[in-house]
């Protein structure tokens, strides 16, 4: 019998991460810091070939961002390819040399599953504890990257026998349910909210949007106008115009991705939402992600109203923590658009709320 060397106790499953993918946000860190890059080189040419002065600082520079985009692109891979995971009888574990971190399997809260885009049955387990609110609100959460079946290794932490629907994210949530679980309630949220980060994102993106109309008229005259004085050679003016180009296109992919992720990604989220109420657990869907809650954690549900609609926040149990979790009662703003325990914008939270006050 296997035991773990820190606890003693019976590893019960073992596994690795398949560091197969690189994190979304350090994509878009390399992409962002390798155009910075290429762009600081053209006009570092442009500048030494046409002023004759050192541009040491520039290549300095361009340099640095271009070891920046390939740590972005490496060092994730390189850094997960090496984590281990374990699942004791009482401990999950997350293990990298003698980097080691632990949870309590009777102080999870809940957790999410994340599926893999690119494989059905594959994705990211994230468990998390919800702590008390007030000045030590927070979320202790432990992440197991680029697992096999995430859903069957959440049911094996939660002590429940894996069903053979388990395992794969191209059968729907409600057919993934525990044997014997049935749904007592589902539904959807009407709206998505115009929270004050949500507000604060659009004006950002108009800024930039802005920013990006200005800096393009001012760049294309000043441009013709080197091109009129026979200034530059055309190698140079080339090279110029094409460091302005992809300059702007930076400018406006980031304009656009503000944008986009304060007006349109919360509608196609909050569309994409679906919520389950079984005799045994919340359940939240949104794409690839599905949020697992079991209902003996809730302690009690607030409803907040907001014109036709009510937000249900449901507020966690757990031993030595009560929590809305994850950022503490009605403290939800600062968490983006996290899938949360919060069954939000729903018509029908007298019925919601009588299905879950027997477990309160």
């Amino acid at each position: 019998m296997v035991r773990d060397s820190l606890f003693g106790e019976r590893i019960v499953w073992q596994g690795r991460c398949r560091a197969e993918t690189v994190p979304a946000v350090a994509r878009v860190l390399a992409a962002g810091a390798a155009v910075i890059s290429v762009v600081t080189l053209l006009f570092a040419v442009v500048v030494a070939r046409s002023l004759r002065v050192p541009v040491a600082g520039m290549l300095i520079f361009a340099a640095w961002c271009a070891a920046l985009a390939l740590a972005s692109w490496r060092l994730p891979l390189w850094w997960r390819s090496q984590v281990e995971y374990l699942v004791t009888d009482r401990h999950v574990i997350w293990r990298r040399g003698r980097i080691r971190r632990t949870i309590d399997i009777a102080q999870i809260s809940y957790a999410l599953v994340r599926w893999s885009p690119r494989d059905a049955r594959t994705g990211d387990l994230i468990i998390v504890r919800a702590v008390p609110t007030g000045a030590l609100r927070r979320t202790l959460t432990l992440s197991l990257h680029e697992v096999d079946a995430p859903d069957r290794l959440w049911a094996l932490v939660r002590g429940v026998e894996p069903g053979a629907p388990l395992g794969s994210a191209a059968r729907p949530l409600p057919q993934r349910l525990d044997p014997g679980e049935r749904v007592l309630w589902s539904g959807a949220p009407r709206a998505s909210a115009w929270t004050s980060r949500r507000v604060a994102t659009a004006v950002v993106g108009g800024g930039l949007a802005a920013l990006f109309a200005r800096s393009l008229a001012r760049s294309v005259p000043t441009l013709g106008r080197l091109l009129r004085l026979h200034a530059l050679s055309p190698a140079l003016v080339a090279t110029l115009a094409l460091g302005m180009a992809l300059a702007m296109l930076l400018l406006l992919a980031v304009a656009v991705g503000v944008g986009y992720a304060a007006v349109v990604r919360p509608r196609r989220l909050a569309r994409a939402t679906r919520y389950f109420v079984t005799n045994a657990r919340v359940l939240i869907c949104r794409g690839h992600e599905e949020l697992s809650l079991d209902r003996s954690r809730i302690a009690y549900v607030i409803d907040a109203p907001s014109r036709k609609l009510h937000d249900l926040f449901l507020v966690l149990d757990g031993p030595q923590a009560r929590a809305m979790a994850p950022s503490g009662a009605f403290g939800t703003e600062d968490q983006g658009d996290s899938l949360r325990p919060v069954l939000a914008a729903i018509d029908d939270a007298d019925t919601v709320g009588a299905i879950l006050k027997p477990a309160a």
